[in-house]
Parts: structure tokens; sequence; C-alpha cells
């Protein structure tokens, strides 16, 4: 099959698994507000629900108007890997993954799964996911742009999810 023909189809998938996140993602925090987790203050969750669909959006319909070769099979695999991060990521997190910062009482960090060696694997993998979608459709434009201006807003969000999760400057 031909770069051409994988694109579109390869940009389905990508929505539907946004979709199927985002759906797991509410029922998630619903559970998590019953539990009485509190959300809080100064998070850029607001930006990035807009931010995150639009960096894919951007990348897709840069690759329709320039139709450039990309990296299609590389951009295919690193998009692999990075779900696979991210599906781990939120295997090891269980009901607490969600898009909000949403920390029920008495929690603590996740130690386990990819969290054992990565602080935020989650967020890695988001910027990856980015950094995939854009080598498929060869955005070379707004593929940077979208990971450079989401790694900004991940690094705003930590700081709000590592003070609600109680580390300090000295636990970096």
């Amino acid at each position: 099959m031909s770069p051409d023909a994988l694109r579109p189809l390869f940009a389905w998938m990508v929505v539907g698994l946004l979709v199927a996140e985002t759906l797991w993602s509410h029922r998630n925090e619903r559970r998590l507000r019953a539990q009485g987790a509190r959300e809080p203050d100064g998070d850029v969750y607001g930006w990035m629900r807009i931010a995150y669909p639009a960096g894919f959006v951007c990348a897709i319909a840069e690759g329709r108007l320039t139709a450039g070769a990309g990296a299609v099979a590389a951009g295919m695999v690193l998009f692999a890997l990075a779900k696979g991060l991210k599906y781990w990521a939120m295997a090891s997190l269980g009901e607490r993954w969600c898009f909000r910062v949403l920390v029920p009482p008495g929690s603590r960090p996740v130690l386990a799964g990819p969290y054992r060696w990565l602080r935020h694997p989650n967020y890695v993998a988001v910027a990856l996911e980015l950094a995939s979608v854009a080598l498929v459709f060869g955005a070379w434009r707004s593929g940077p742009v979208a990971v450079a201006g989401f790694v900004w807003l991940m690094r705003r969000r930590i700081r709000v999810e590592e003070r609600a999760l109680g580390y300090d400057a000295h636990d970096a």
C-alpha cells in the first residue's frame, strides 16, 4: 500500500483513538470525583484540551495540502511505540488516569510500570504521538510548532500535578 493510501486510514485511526481515550478519561473522571478527588488550581487543562487535538488536525491538514512524502513508516512505528508507552502508563494508573489532574484523598504517586523509570511517561508519549503524526503527514511546519507548544503546556501542567501529589523541589 502506498504512503498516500495509508495516510487517510492512519488519520481515521488517530481520530478514533483520541475519541476512545476521551471517553475513557471522562469515565475515570466521574469515578475520581465520586471518590472525592480534587482538582488543583492553576491547571492548563483548558488549553491542553484544545492544543492536543489541534496539533493532530494541523499536521493532517498540512499533509493533505502539501502532499509531502514524509517519513510515513518511521512515523507509524513511532506512533505505535508512543501509544504502547501511553497505554502502559494508563494501565499502571488504572482508574486514576484521566485528562484532568484529579487527586483522590490519600493518594500517593504511582511507582509501577513505566513510572519506575520515568516520572511522566504519559507526557513523553503524548509528545511522541504529536511528533509521529507530523512525520506521517510531512507536517514540517505545524508539527514542530504543535510539539513545542504542547511541551510548553505539559511543563506547566507537570508543576501543577506535582504540587497536587505533594512533591517538593527536592523530589525531582
